[in-house]
């Protein structure tokens, strides 16, 4: 049987008896007419001081034998009472039982078939700061951290509008983690709020940790190089795409937040974009562009023009690098290939290292190792600076470091093994790859494919203010109008 009963022993007991845990603890206490009650809750993610002021205190000052019996007049007395903005009542022993994991409060009156939440959460977490992934020079600097709540409420601020959606649910069979679908009910296209919901519903495993479990639990294809699922960690990027028509999810634990569909021109957008001119902003988003081009391709380039086609570099080039690698005991391909595996092992342990380590680990890289293997002549001056000047350009677009370093491994082993042939082949199969990949209906290469002539004005050239009077087309938002341009 799931129902609290009038006895507050047998509902102590049964409720210990779900909960055995030793930081479950129990506060028993008396009205002030011998009316024994008794407090529930997790230790240390509780406010006993709001708990004892708002709660016990008054509780222990009410005569509730005399405020009309055992029945429904105890429980609006008790409410009454209890100087507590956030009480409700269950019914069941899950309920119950679930909302004390949550961090909230039991309250249990013998005599009553019912329970009292109260809601005195104390969860650690830390202060709202500027996420390090995303740092801009311009605009806001608040960045989401581990609590659901307080996203919620960075959001809020933000969209005072009656509009604005939360959806809450539960996923995790054992972490129980609250995942929140936001929208704005007038923008937001229905049929993919729908479909989230229903894939997040879908999600059947122990414990969710982080959003990114969510995001590869929810994409169709699972082992793409590519994502199909935006992230940003800044409310003001987040309210931004929501009011784009896009929908969002918040989970808890995470200050990573999701937004869907997703196009892959969002990686090579910044949020100080838009608070600079359209001029500059046209031009830092081209050089992402070309940056990321350089990063990916030039390795490969160096290494199919050394190996097959010298022909490809201007005559001076030519002979200096024929110079250079001269004396290299090892292939072209090994070596580029040896370079690229000492950058991304030098990054894998500057991210791991504690911080007082960081710049020592820099400077024995860039110096003794670099320095001492071209000395010694095991690697060539040019294959080290490709390399570096490679890892430079890819950190202009931070969202895409992951699916670059892969892109440029692929393209190294075709240009290494076939030339200028095979990273020609390779490219257009990841054309044609991107041109069949979707995310949740939407093309992730629009508004380029499908061609979209008024959603180009915010992809790589941006556009000022005025012209960006209509929402993307393809998010196939009920109400496309977002700007009412003044009449002159």
């Amino acid at each position: 049987m799931d129902t609290l009963q009038k006895n507050l022993e047998l509902n102590i007991k049964t409720v210990k008896k779900k909960l055995p845990s030793e930081d479950i603890l129990t506060f028993f206490f008396t009205t002030a007419d011998g009316v024994p009650c008794a407090l529930v809750y997790a230790d240390g993610i509780v406010n006993k001081e709001l708990l004892g002021t708002l709660i016990i205190r008054p509780l222990s000052a009410l005569y509730l034998k005399n405020a009309g019996g055992r029945g429904a007049t105890s429980e609006v007395a008790i409410q009454i009472s209890a100087r507590f903005p956030e009480l409700k009542k269950v019914q069941k022993y899950s309920e119950a039982v679930q909302e004390v994991l949550d961090g909230n409060t039991l309250l249990l009156v013998d005599g009553l078939a019912v329970g009292f939440i109260a809601g005195a959460k104390f969860l650690p977490v830390r202060a709202i700061t500027e996420p390090p992934t995303d740092i801009a020079v311009k605009g806001p600097r608040e960045g989401f951290i581990e609590d659901i709540k307080t996203n919620m409420s960075l959001i809020r601020k933000r969209l005072k509008s009656p509009e604005l959606r939360f959806e809450t649910l539960r996923v995790g069979k054992r972490s129980d983690t609250m995942v929140s679908i936001c929208w704005l009910e007038s923008t937001s296209n229905a049929t993919v709020k729908e479909e989230i919901k229903k894939r997040i519903e879908a999600i059947d495993v122990d414990v969710i940790p982080d959003s990114s479990y969510i995001s590869a639990l929810m994409t169709e294809r699972k082992h793409s190089v590519f994502r199909t699922v935006g992230t940003t960690e800044k409310p003001d990027v987040f309210t931004a795409k929501i009011a784009e028509g896009r929908v969002g999810i918040l989970v808890d634990g995470s200050p990573i937040a999701l937004t869907l569909p997703y196009l892959l021109t969002e990686d090579f957008q910044s949020s100080e974009d838009y608070f600079v001119s359209p001029f500059m902003a046209s031009v830092f988003r081209a050089l992402r562009f070309v940056s990321l081009f350089v990063a990916i391709l030039l390795p490969a380039f160096y290494v199919s023009a050394e190996l097959f086609k010298m022909q490809l570099l201007p005559l001076g080039l030519m002979l200096t690098i024929a110079s250079s690698v001269r004396e290299i005991p090892l292939s072209p391909s090994l070596e580029m290939f040896v370079v690229l595996l000492l950058l991304e092992v030098l990054k894998e342990a500057s991210i791991r290292m504690p911080k007082y380590v960081g710049m020592s680990l820099s400077v024995v890289g860039a110096l003794v190792l670099g320095e001492t293997a071209v000395s010694a002549g095991f690697l060539s001056t040019p294959a080290i600076i490709i390399v570096a000047f490679s890892g430079i350009c890819l950190y202009t677009v931070p969202n895409f470091v992951e699916t670059g370093s892969i892109l440029r491994w692929l393209f190294l082993l075709v240009g290494g093994s076939l030339g200028p042939f095979g990273i020609v082949l390779l490219s257009a199969f990841l054309l044609f790859y991107l041109f069949s990949t979707e995310s949740f209906s939407v093309p992730i290469l629009a508004p380029f494919s499908p061609l979209s002539s008024r959603d180009l004005r915010d992809s790589v050239v941006k556009y000022d203010m005025e012209s960006l009077d209509k929402r993307p087309s393809l998010f196939h938002s009920p109400n496309r109008t977002r700007l009412k341009k003044s009449r002159r």
